[in-house]
């Protein structure tokens, strides 16, 4: 017994030493191990470094290379634009050189007329002597009928010259402004939509109609009192269409609507909380409207409200066209036709984009749209040389040139295809306007407006007026639609005089 006991000591001794031996020698290999792994860890760690800088060397040179080429490009265009504005700089100074040379004729024709006058004067004395001497008449006689001879011949002559110096200096005229309103159009390109007074909401389903209307029409009715805009519910499928003149108005309730769609909870409660949100994002959108259009143009240093104002434009509309892309426009046109007139660029741009900012409030306001336009600017410190364009673009003679080159580039932008449209019914009423016009004056046998209102054509009685009383005349139709009608672009005025006589011979 005390053997074995022995026995199984040693046995448990050696067993242990055994034991500890393999555990010592599977330490190592396992510590051996762990090392290759992190020595080829750390091996794959410095091959892929080595291989990203080599990466972001290349990215880098090629950035460089792109650098330079980028550089090179603006270089070339720079030069090249600089150029073309030494190229019309000069052209430009050759135009002014011509017009003082015509203005130089004009003078010697004017010195022309009084030297005929003064042959007129001699020419009347002699035809005088002489008609007391002959036609033993009265001097006052002999005076009528002179004068009378003489007055038919010079005004015959008279309405001669004056009528092809006219042809001459407007012809010329014409052909620099319509050079120099060229260039500016073909600068600016804009784009035109013309906007409609509906805005359709797409529905899931039909049956989301019936949840919109509520029951006894309270829901349909809610929405209507708190938006003010008319919602048509017809067979359209999974459409429904919000009516109204005012564009925010529409917009706030296609947003409440959409906000009521999506979350499925439509009642009195939940509608007031929707157009509350709706008039709050409405909001914001509104003041980015008003920044981007500043940035757009490059006009800084505005008041925050009078920012938040030009973007109530977005959601005005004239004629069917959208007011704040007719602004920003219009802050392009004037600020390139000041570049070719050398007008004040910044007053030209500024009260460009600002012409029209009287628009975002006249529906709430009393009175015309420039004097509110004048009055906001004046109440946010802006200069007088601003505010005036306000009211200067829709006056016939602007006192600045830069109100000229707003009305310019006003009249541009409404006169674009595409850019305004009108009603059947009002275009009808402005050839009704504009034949009625011009049959008011005497003499007058007939009128036609041709040209969808562009021109009026007058038929006059020929034993009722002459040469010079129908060049008046046409004047003064002209005069008479300008302070009357109101139109867009402008209207041309021919005055026809003729007179046919019919022979038989037998």
């Amino acid at each position: 017994m005390v053997n074995f006991i022995i026995l199984a000591a040693a046995a448990g001794v050696i067993g242990l030493v055994v034991g500890y031996g393999v555990r010592l020698f599977i330490g190592k290999q396992q510590i051996a191990s762990a090392e290759y792994k992190s020595e080829r860890i750390l091996q794959e760690a410095k091959n892929k470094q080595k291989e990203v800088l080599i990466e972001a060397k290349d990215k880098a040179l090629q950035i460089i290379e792109e650098a330079k080429k980028e550089e090179e490009t603006r270089r070339k265009d720079l030069q090249h634009l600089q150029e073309r504005l030494e190229k019309r700089e000069g052209l430009f100074d050759q135009k002014l050189l011509n017009l003082e040379n015509k203005q130089q004729e004009l003078a010697e024709y004017s010195a022309k007329l009084d030297l005929a006058k003064e042959e007129v004067k001699r020419v009347k004395e002699e035809q005088l002597a002489k008609l007391e001497k002959i036609a033993r008449l009265t001097q006052e006689e002999a005076r009528q009928v002179l004068m009378d001879n003489m007055e038919l011949r010079s005004k015959q002559e008279l309405t001669e010259r004056v009528q092809k110096l006219q042809n001459q200096m407007s012809e010329e005229l014409e052909a620099q402004a319509k050079d120099i309103l060229g260039s500016v159009i073909e600068r600016c390109a804009a784009s035109h939509a013309m906007e409609t007074t509906t805005t359709v909401v797409t529905l899931p389903n039909d049956e989301m109609k019936g949840r919109i209307i509520g029951r006894e029409g309270r829901n349909i009715k809610t929405i209507e009192q708190l938006t003010g805009v008319e919602i048509v519910i017809d067979e359209t499928p999974e459409a429904i269409v919000i009516s109204g003149f005012s564009p925010i108005r529409r917009h706030l309730a296609k947003r409440a609507l959409d906000k009521l769609i999506a979350d499925g909870r439509i009642h009195p409660g939940r509608i007031e909380e929707a157009v509350e949100e709706a008039k709050k994002e409405l909001a914001i959108d509104i003041k980015k409207a008003g920044e981007a259009a500043c940035m757009e143009v490059g006009v800084a240093g505005l008041d925050p409200k009078l920012v938040q104002i030009l973007g109530r434009l977005k959601y005005r509309t004239s004629y069917g066209q959208n007011q704040l892309n007719h602004a920003i426009e219009v802050a392009y046109l004037s600020k390139m036709l000041a570049e070719e007139l050398g007008a004040d660029v910044a007053i030209t741009k500024k009260g460009g984009l600002l012409h029209d900012i009287g628009k975002a409030v006249d529906q709430e306001m009393q009175g015309s749209h420039p004097q509110i336009g004048y009055d906001i600017l004046k109440k946010f410190g802006l200069p007088e040389e601003v505010a005036y364009i306000c009211i200067g673009h829709h006056e016939d003679h602007p006192k600045t040139l830069e109100a000229i080159l707003v009305k310019s580039a006003d009249a541009i932008s409404g006169a674009r295809p595409g850019a305004r449209k009108d009603t059947f019914e009002n275009y009808v009423q402005r050839l009704e306007d504009l034949e009625k016009t011009a049959t008011s004056f005497d003499g007058v046998d007939k009128v036609y407006a041709i040209q969808a209102g562009r021109e009026i054509r007058v038929f006059v009685k020929p034993d009722a007026m002459d040469d010079w009383q129908a060049t008046k005349l046409a004047r003064d139709i002209a005069d008479r639609i300008e302070q009357e009608l109101k139109y867009p672009g402008e209207i041309k005025v021919t005055v026809i005089r003729e007179k046919r006589v019919i022979e038989y011979a037998r």
